[in-house]
C-alpha cells in the first residue's frame, strides 16, 4: 500500500484541480453575473436553470459531469490497467479520484470554497465507475423530481442510494461501500439548507424562475 501513496497524493490533487473547474460560475461569468448571488446561491445546474434558463444549464451540466466522468473512465480502463495495478485497487482508487473531484466542485479554492453541491458530477462519476449506478441514479432522480417537482430530494435520494446500490452489486467490498458512503454524507450535507426548506415548506420547486434585474 505504502507504494501507492505517491499515485493516491497525484489522484487527489489532479481531481481536485479537475472539480475546481466551475462550470456554473464560468457560465454566469458570461453573462455578467456571478450565479451565487442569486437563487439559492449554488453554482450547479439546478441554480443555472433557475436563474438563466435551459441552455446554459444544459451547458453547466455537461461541464460537471465530463470533469467527473472522463478522469474516472481514465483511471478504471486505462491508467490502472496500464500500471498494471489490481482491478480491485483500480475500483478503489477510481473513487478516491472522483470524490476528489467532488470535492474540488464542492470547495473551489479561487472561489473561497463556495461551490455547487456536486450532484451531476457524483452521477457522471458512477455511470463511469458502472453503468448501472448512472441508469438507477437516473431513474431515481427522474421519478422523484417527476411526482414532487423537487429537485434536492431526487439529488439526496439518489446518494443515499448509492450506498444500497454498492452493497448490492459489490457485495463483501467493504471499501467501496465506505465511499459510496461518503459520497452521499457530502452530497446530502451540501443540501441541508435544501432540506430544512423541504421540511418548512419552503422549497424551491422545478420550473421556478429567479429575476437577475432585481
Amino acid at each position: 500500500m505504502n507504494s501507492l501513496i505517491p499515485l493516491i497524493i497525484i489522484l487527489l490533487i489532479v481531481g481536485y484541480l479537475c472539480g475546481c473547474l466551475a462550470s456554473g460560475y464560468l457560465v454566469g461569468k458570461s453573462q455578467g453575473i456571478d450565479i451565487r448571488d442569486y437563487g439559492s446561491g449554488n453554482a450547479g445546474t439546478t441554480n443555472v436553470l433557475r436563474v438563466l434558463g435551459k441552455s446554459k444549464a444544459l451547458i453547466t451540466f455537461l461541464g460537471d459531469a465530463l470533469k467527473g466522468f472522463i478522469p474516472v473512465l481514465l483511471m478504471k480502463y486505462v491508467i490502472g490497467p496500464r500500471l498494471g495495478l489490481p482491478e480491485n485497487t483500480t475500483q478503489l482508487l477510481s473513487l478516491l479520484l472522483g470524490f476528489a473531484v467532488v470535492m474540488g466542485h464542492d470547495y473551489p479554492f479561487y472561489l473561497h470554497f463556495k461551490g455547487g453541491k456536486g450532484i451531476a458530477t457524483t452521477a457522471a462519476i458512477m455511470t463511469a465507475f458502472d453503468w448501472r449506478f448512472g441508469l438507477i441514479s437516473f431513474i431515481i432522480f427522474a421519478v422523484i423530481v417527476s411526482i414532487t417537482r423537487y429537485v434536492s430530494l431526487g439529488s439526496c435520494l439518489l446518494s443515499a442510494a448509492l450506498v444500497i446500490e454498492f452493497a448490492i452489486f459489490y457485495p463483501g467490498r467493504w471499501d467501496l461501500i465506505g465511499m459510496a458512503a461518503l459520497y452521499a454524507f457530502f452530497a446530502i450535507y451540501r443540501h441541508r439548507a435544501n432540506i430544512r426548506r423541504l421540511l418548512n415548506g419552503t422549497e424551491s420547486k422545478l420550473g421556478q424562475k429567479v429575476d437577475v434585474n432585481k
